[in-house]
């Protein structure tokens, strides 16, 4: 047997018998992912367990769980994709509210006197960013205020749709569009703090952003049942609660 046989086999081998990641996988909207980071670090201080985050839209999310992607819990953007998966058997328990989202409209140059819905049917603006309506809930209302506001029509021809909340806020910050729609979340995040400028849209023009988290499906004997339960009850806890309200949620 030669030596590259030698060395094959015995990398088959300790594949074979390495230990599966004892990490909580945790599928996360975009617009939640840097409240999701505070949350990871007080909760690995506190329980000294590990949690991986996966970032994308809602949308995305639910489809790579309906594919079977190893998540063990999902905080979604909305109620409706969690319900979705709790209806098709994906868990054990219903999904419940952990907050309600802000809509913004935020420019990287124009300045917040100015920077209201009714100049995105002007001149001034050529591209709105907003993440896509079908995939990612903040997208769907701010279709929904642009509608109510009787905006719609005059700016469909200028929509630029990001793929998650996450693209959508590069497109502002770039420059790469005038304005566009966001989360409060985001705008008030660290890493997008003092970019631009943005104004709260007024939240009676859309329906309120509930979203919802959901404990994925676990065999009795998974090894990581009780730690994604565990994390799952840290989302809804006091110290949880007060992270997500310095991001604006309610």
């Amino acid at each position: 047997m030669n030596k590259l046989r030698i060395l094959v086999l015995f990398a088959a081998f300790l594949a074979g018998c390495s230990k599966p990641s004892e990490k909580i996988v945790v599928a996360t909207a975009a617009n939640v992912q840097y409240v999701m980071k505070e949350i990871q670090q007080e909760f690995e201080k506190e329980s000294g367990k590990q949690i991986e985050i996966v970032v994308a839209s809602s949308g995305k999310l639910t489809t790579q769980i309906r594919e079977g992607a190893p998540f063990d819990v999902f905080v979604s953007a909305d109620t409706k994709y969690p319900e979705e998966i709790f209806k098709n058997g994906g868990s054990d328990q219903k999904p419940e509210v952990y907050a309600t989202g802000a809509l913004v409209l935020w420019s990287k140059d124009i300045s917040e006197t100015d920077l209201k819905p009714e100049i995105l049917a002007t001149g001034n603006v050529k591209k709105i960013a907003i993440p896509n309506p079908q995939t990612a809930p903040y997208g769907e209302a701010a279709v929904q205020a642009l509608n109510t506001l009787k905006l719609y029509e005059q700016t469909e021809k200028k929509l630029v749709f990001g793929e998650s909340i996450a693209q959508t806020a590069q497109y502002i910050t770039t420059g790469s569009v005038e304005a566009g729609f966001n989360a409060l979340s985001i705008v008030l995040s660290p890493e997008m703090k003092d970019k631009g400028h943005y104004v709260l849209v007024d939240s009676s023009l859309y329906k309120p952003i509930q979203q919802a988290a959901i404990l994925l499906k676990h065999s009795e004997d998974s090894p990581k049942k009780a730690s994604s339960e565990q994390f799952y009850k840290f989302l809804y806890s006091t110290k949880a609660k007060a992270i997500f309200k310095r991001y604006g949620y309610q």
